[in-house]
């Protein structure tokens, strides 16, 4: 299934946030997204409906299986890429602004070759608090 930038956002978003807090509510999403209340229950409502993410009682929203798989694969894409532009020269600010841009829209074999000139095989834990 292809999910679209927007949704792949969120989830990384919600994965980040889990990671942070331990647990994520559509008001911390709210927070370091900076987008509205509305929005934000709406991209919820068709993460959930989509089978990314479950909500508990208590509102706190979980990433499934299918969830983690895709906000881990964008994640490392977005930190692969962020390290090979920051390791050839771009500033911080760029790199994470273009790291959220490009991890969303090359092809596999385009992250491969970035992936094999970065020297690593994604998945780095250090991008600077970026979340985009």
């Amino acid at each position: 299934m292809e999910i679209r930038a927007s949704a792949e956002d969120y989830l990384e978003t919600i994965l980040l946030l889990s990671r942070k807090a331990g647990s994520v509510r559509s008001i911390d999403i709210v927070g370091e997204m900076g987008f509205s209340k509305p929005s934000v229950s709406i991209a919820m409502k068709k993460l959930r409906e989509n089978g990314m993410i479950q909500m508990d009682a208590d509102s706190e929203i979980h990433l499934t299986e299918q969830g983690v798989a895709a906000a881990t694969r964008v994640m490392d894409r977005h930190e692969t890429i962020y390290d090979w532009l920051r390791g050839n020269g771009v500033s911080e600010t760029a790199a994470a602004a273009d790291a959220c841009r490009m991890e969303h829209i090359i092809s596999e074999e385009t992250y491969a070759v970035i992936r094999k000139l970065a020297g690593g095989s994604g998945g780095h834990a250090n991008d600077p608090g970026d979340t985009q």
